[in-house]
């Protein structure tokens, strides 16, 4: 039989050897190394291969959190009422009406109305209720926020991420056993201190113009993220000092434009009269960047800046420049601005923290490699003693090998960060692994030699059905940890299933080609 036949014949091994030496190229090669999020180039690596660690093999910070608010369900909120409801609660509790959502439910009676911020108590909660007009029971009001606005906030946190200075991180949402919902937050290598002052703030930025009125001070708000185009680069140079330029949008400039005219920015007046740091109950004309409504920084508006407002010229070019006390302030900023605003804020002492030092982490490494290497001894060793025959128990610890190498692949193929739970579903793997190719040999040989292809055939299949059905249990058993956001669970059970899929359209069938060709003539 020519090389095409044999192919042919035996494509199930093919496969197997093409999987791993695409498997090799994933894990070492550089060009398959996971990018960067700033630049889309491959990041640099931080061993010989592609893999990514969670932190118990890489050290830093995990956040683990509910989202501050509450939430009053069964209500009856009928579309098109939502502005009115939200707008009458957020006047009754004091709060921006940003804070208030209102979701119509599918049917009468299975509304929703939440409030996402902290600081406002169960009984103001039910009394601003009271006044839009909903009679509100005990069990009505409960602690944190809903889903979409948890949704909401692993979007926004996991753009921060991507935007700051942090070289990796994951956020995702964790559900307790009693149904309480919580944003994880992971960033290896990172202390606690950095990681909770980038997800602490909502991040709300927003640009006032405060100025003199016969009365006394007005306040406007003439800039919003929405009013945004672009945001660039932190820069610390002369005349701003640490600053980021952004660009409006068409709309933006315009209304901010006729605002800085109307409140007379651009007038002689207007021009160079910021008094915030002197006195900030008389500021004068002022331009202040707040951050979740905390003044970060007060600005003047300047004479370049009022000409080219009152020439018209502005509306063209739109540009805007932010300016901080420092470049870590101004490039904090710069994420908040790309990112956008958290819907709620994090409650972090509700939560939890962990951290672990990236030395203690090296160590963990360590010991599961050799955890995972003497397993591998360990079942080489069960599996020589009980064959006793090399061409039985030889391609039985390559196929088991591969099958982990396949899985390492995967691993580095997806970015998926091995923590220990990942190691212990390999671990797994390879016991079920064995076990499974165990049956296949035991029921092919139970009955002496194999002659002809045919006999093997019906012993493989009847094996093949075992090892079919058990691979359908473990995979039914472990989906609820894979996808109900258990936290570590999730790496365990993953990488549990993937295996088994693996080794059932992959391996097995491999295993089963190498044993026809060393104990059949056909």
């Amino acid at each position: 039989m020519n090389a095409v036949g044999l192919a042919k014949k035996h494509w199930r091994i093919g496969l197997l050897v093409v999987l791993v030496l695409v498997s090799v190229a994933v894990l070492f090669l550089p060009t398959f190394a996971p990018g960067d999020a700033a630049t889309g180039e491959p990041a640099a690596r931080t061993g010989p291969t592609n893999l990514q660690f969670g932190l118990e093999l890489s050290g830093g910070t995990r956040v683990r959190a509910p989202l501050a608010g509450l939430t009053a369900e069964g209500l009856d909120v009928r579309p098109g009422q939502q502005a009115e409801i939200e707008s009458t609660v957020a006047s009754e509790l004091g709060i921006d009406g940003r804070d208030v959502n209102a979701y119509p439910g599918e049917r009468e009676g299975e509304g929703t109305i939440e409030v996402t911020t902290d600081g406002v108590t169960e009984e103001e909660f039910r009394a601003a209720l009271e006044a839009a007009g909903y009679d509100v029971g005990e069990d009505t009001i409960r602690q944190g926020v809903t889903e979409e606005t948890v949704d909401d906030a692993v979007e926004v946190l996991e753009e921060k991420l991507r935007e700051s200075p942090f070289a990796a991180g994951n956020v995702q949402k964790s559900t307790s056993s009693t149904g309480e919902q919580f944003v994880v937050v992971e960033v290896p290598g990172q202390d606690r201190e950095s990681v909770i002052d980038l997800i602490e703030d909502r991040g709300v930025v927003e640009v006032y113009a405060t100025y003199p009125e016969d009365d006394g001070y007005g306040r406007t708000t003439v800039i919003e993220q929405e009013d945004i185009q672009s945001v660039g680069q932190p820069e610390d140079e002369p005349p701003y000092g640490p600053h980021v330029s952004i660009t409006l949008t068409e709309e933006g400039a315009e209304e901010f434009s006729a605002t800085m005219r109307e409140r007379g920015f651009t007038t002689q007046e207007g021009i160079y009269a910021c008094n915030w740091e002197q006195n900030p109950d008389e500021p004068g004309y002022c331009l202040l960047t707040a951050v979740d409504g905390e003044v970060v920084y007060a600005a003047n508006m300047g004479e370049d800046l009022a000409g080219s407002i009152e020439s018209g010229e502005y509306e063209n070019s739109r540009n805007f420049v932010m300016t901080g006390e420092s470049i870590d302030d101004v490039r904090t900023l710069r994420v908040n601005l790309l990112a956008g605003a958290t819907p709620a804020p994090l409650d972090i002492e509700a939560g939890t923290q962990y951290y672990l030092e990236p030395s203690l982490a090296e160590d963990f490494k360590l010991y599961s490699l050799v955890t995972g290497l003497i397993s591998m001894i360990a079942v080489a060793g069960v599996v020589a003693g009980r064959y006793g025959r090399p061409r039985i128990a030889g391609p039985m610890i390559l196929t088991a090998g591969a099958e982990v190498f396949l899985l390492l692949g995967f691993a580095a193929a997806v970015g998926y960060p091995l923590d220990l739970a990942a190691i212990a579903g390999f671990i797994a793997v390879v016991g079920t692994g064995v076990d499974d190719l165990i049956i296949i040999a035991d029921e092919i040989l139970q009955e002496g030699d194999v002659s002809t292809g045919r006999v093997f055939e019906s012993r493989f299949r009847k094996a093949f059905w075992v090892i079919g059905a058990a691979a359908a249990t473990t995979i039914v058993a472990m989906s609820p940890l894979a996808f109900m956001s258990l936290g570590d669970l999730t790496g365990f059970a993953l990488f549990t299933i993937v295996g088994v899929l693996i080794g059932v359209l992959v391996t097995r069938p491999a295993y089963g080609d190498v044993l026809r060709v060393l104990l059949t003539r056909s």
